[in-house]
């Protein structure tokens, strides 16, 4: 019998079914009698049938099943979540090519943009280059060419900048945020109501609105941040015999390490990552029902959590070197060999000079002490004053000093001492480490010279000076000790530009350094070069470094001149590694700081908890429709309450779990300590780092550590309603919420226009700066 026969043998006919009422003449009885009965009248007629013959027939037959069968896939879609993401689309999306014109940091953003699409090498002291890497990619991605002056405030975007793209991937980020966090509120096990409001905390909240829908970089930071912590929880809380869970703790590695290539502050959530990593390690190797630790788990958290944000970390920034690749404003803060990497600039200054520094050598040596402004070691026909002002006696001898502008007379001459020539002999001999030379001034042909007499600013070291020979009783000492200190071998040569040097002063062992301080009028302002003994002296200004090079083949004065003038053409090929400059970057944008100035809207960390302050953004030049920068007070104030209700509420559980009374469950105290762990962590190393930072600082600083916060106060809320008080849980709140942001909404967006007596309604604060014409 056929299936098709046992289909109608059973009474189906098309979609139709037996009768309820008979109940021994079901399909599925008929099916399973008929099939048994085909099987056992199969099996007659088959006997003789080899094995071999009856395997196949029999995966035929259930292929042929199967291929009859449908096919069917069934998902669960959360509508809530649709919705929610659905609004944030809108919220953050709507009409964001309005205003057309620079609002607020994006003209300070907007120069890295500019210099990305131009591949001109940058410094940003602020922080790590991914996240001008994300913003110029929507600029490149808009067909942005770099062309536009970004010099102020509110000036207007021409028709050839898509504004829409600009501005894209911050608002994306944004959108991503509200969903993100109702995911995130469900990963920490609590209900999908919960879920929803913190949701809506971050939907209706508009600093967040704001700061997503211009080319700023904090709604970038929280997306990478809540999707650091949501990818690990998800790992976490996912079965153990699932694999795909370590895609789940590779993204959340991965997260980590975008945070922290986007602002540092990322860095203060990624170790709270780690911290609830290591907990939920630790509690695992305590748990008893668990026989071991597996191996493959921990090796995971060590790859994802610490090797990837490493390596990432590092790629970053092989992406910004590779693709900034020309000279630019910037390149003075650098070293000379990463300066002569970058087209143009330096390198065209340094392209074909010779490689060996050898007696005869025509140099220029650069300080590489850590300046804002390079120098170069410099002298001049101007000799010190007999007496200083302070009534100190002097050498009056030719002054030396490090001068931080290129100049002829910052040309010097390596000397050998046993030789009067001044000039490379054929071939050139090369200058070792522990080779002793003479330095002379090439314009005015002084020897380098040290000598026990004070220094003019800094009287604990030595004064060096152009030597002069005034027949009295102070014999020249201008003998100097070649100190590679980045040497491979003890043999090693002084290269040009890669080459670190330290010059001791063979009479005194002081070593040649650069103070820092600037010299009086007798010295033009330039600034002080000294000997000082070298346990004396600080290590990152006693380097210096051959920059320009030239083999000299003029022994006569004028001709030396001349020759100090014209270029050379040697090719030599001079690489510095990736490291070395990813090294000396790091270092830079640590040590270098760029001078902070008091702002109008600068704000104290702690203004920021009660909104003390706020930010215009953008002003119209003639009406008075603006964005500003202002929270939601009714969901700025549930946060601030939330906070605080954690915090007693923990207290309160510790004291009496210390007294022995446990009022939780053992897994709602696991799920209640995660919350504060997450959330009121959080808020912690995204806030209190900045009670401590000495800089100008802004109320979108506190924005990461507020979505914290939001986090926290549904999920609290339903704690206290599930094991504490019996609270008859209302929509005022998200009403209320949903009022105010539609109060502000005409700051949000720039419109519609407001009256200047509506706009003084908004001031809802007196410390509130909102300006308005009278018309």
């Amino acid at each position: 019998m056929s299936y098709s026969a046992c289909v109608e043998a059973s009474g189906i006919r098309g979609p139709s079914l037996q009768s309820a009422g008979s109940t021994d003449r079901t399909p599925e009885s008929s099916i399973g009698r008929c099939l048994q009965t085909n099987t056992k009248s199969g099996n007659r007629r088959v006997t003789g049938e080899s094995p071999a013959a009856r395997r196949h027939r029999g995966d035929s037959s259930r292929m042929s099943a199967m291929l009859q069968l449908p096919l069917v896939v069934t998902a669960q879609v959360d509508l809530v979540l649709v919705l929610v993401s659905l609004l944030a689309l809108w919220t953050r999306l709507s009409r964001l090519s309005y205003p057309n014109a620079v609002v607020f940091d994006e003209v300070y953003y907007g120069q890295f943009v500019s210099l990305y699409m131009k591949r001109v090498f940058f410094i940003d002291d602020s922080g790590p280059p991914l996240g001008h890497m994300i913003l110029a990619l929507g600029a490149y991605l808009g067909g942005f060419d770099g062309n536009f002056v970004w010099n102020r405030i509110g000036a207007e975007y021409p028709s050839s900048v898509s504004v829409w793209s600009l501005r894209v991937l911050p608002a994306l980020c944004g959108a991503l945020c509200v969903p993100l966090v109702y995911l995130l509120t469900l990963e920490l096990r609590f209900s999908h109501l919960s879920a929803l409001g913190a949701a809506v905390l971050l939907l209706l909240e508009n600093s967040l609105i704001v700061q997503s829908r211009f080319m700023l970089l904090e709604s970038v930071l929280i997306f990478l941040v809540l999707l650091a912590f949501f990818s690990y929880l998800r790992f976490h809380n996912a079965p153990t015999s699932s694999w795909f869970r370590y895609v789940w703790l590779l993204l959340s590695g991965v997260s980590c390490a975008a945070a922290i290539g986007v602002k540092y502050m990322g860095l203060f959530s990624y170790l709270l990552l780690l911290g609830v990593a290591f907990l939920h390690t630790w509690n695992l190797v305590g748990d008893q029902s668990v026989s071991h630790v597996s191996p493959i788990e921990a090796a995971g958290l060590l790859v994802c959590l610490l090797v990837v944000p490493v390596l990432l970390y590092v790629f970053w920034f092989y992406l910004h070197l590779s693709l900034l690749n020309r000279s630019g404003p910037h390149d003075q803060l650098m070293s000379s060999a990463f300066q002569a990497s970058l087209q143009g600039g330096l390198s065209r200054i340094t392209q074909g000079q010779p490689l060996e520094v050898a007696y005869g050598s025509q140099v220029t040596l650069r300080s590489s002490a850590s300046q804002l402004i390079p120098c170069w070691l410099h002298s001049h026909k101007a000799n010190y004053p007999v007496r200083y002002e302070n009534g100190r006696g002097s050498s009056h001898q030719q002054q030396v000093t490090c001068y931080p502008f290129k100049d002829v007379n910052n040309w010097w001459i390596i000397k050998h001492p046993g030789r009067q020539e001044l000039v490379v002999d054929t071939p050139p001999r090369p200058v070792r480490h522990g080779d002793v030379i003479q330095l002379v001034h090439g314009m005015t042909s002084r020897f380098l010279n040290s000598h026990d007499v004070a220094a003019p600013m800094s009287p604990h070291a030595q004064e060096v000076s152009g030597y002069v020979d005034f027949n009295v009783s102070m014999p020249a000492q201008n003998l100097w000790k070649v100190d590679i200190s980045n040497r491979e071998a003890e043999s090693e040569v002084w290269k040009t530009i890669l080459s670190e040097v330290r010059l001791v002063h063979v009479n005194t062992s002081a070593v040649l350094k650069l103070s820092g301080v600037s010299l009086p009028e007798w010295g033009f302002r330039q600034l002080e070069v000294v000997a000082e003994k070298l346990f004396k002296a600080h290590g990152s200004s006693l380097g210096w470094n051959v920059e320009e090079h030239r083999y000299g083949t003029s022994q006569e004065p004028k001709e030396r001149e001349a020759e100090l003038h014209s270029p050379t053409h040697i090719d030599v090929d001079r690489k510095i590694s990736f490291w070395a400059k990813f090294l000396e970057l790091q270092w830079k944008m640590l040590a270098v700081k760029q001078e902070e100035s008091e702002h109008k809207y600068s704000s104290a960390p702690l203004e920021w908890i009660t909104m003390e302050t706020n930010i215009a953004y953008w002003l119209h030049a003639t009406t008075n429709a603006q964005i500003h920068l202002i929270g939601n007070p009714v969901s700025w104030g549930v946060a601030n309450l939330s906070l605080l209700a954690y915090q007693l509420l923990a207290a309160v559980y510790m004291l009496r779990r210390r007294r022995g009374f446990k009022d939780l469950p053992d897994a709602v105290w696991d799920q209640f300590v995660c919350l504060g762990c997450v959330c009121v962590g959080g808020w912690v190393v995204n806030f209190v780092p900045f009670l401590l930072m000495e800089k100008t600082l802004f109320l979108y600083h506190y924005l990461p550590a507020l979505c914290y916060l939001y986090l926290l106060s549904p999920a609290l809320l339903e704690h206290t309603h599930t094991h504490l008080l019996r609270l008859r849980l209302t929509s005022s709140v998200p009403a209320a919420g949903c009022s105010v942001e539609e109060t502000f909404c005409p700051l949000t967006y720039g419109s519609p226009e407001l009256s200047a007596n509506q706009l003084r309604g908004l001031r809802w604060r007196d410390t509130w700066d909102i300006l308005y014409r009278r018309r």
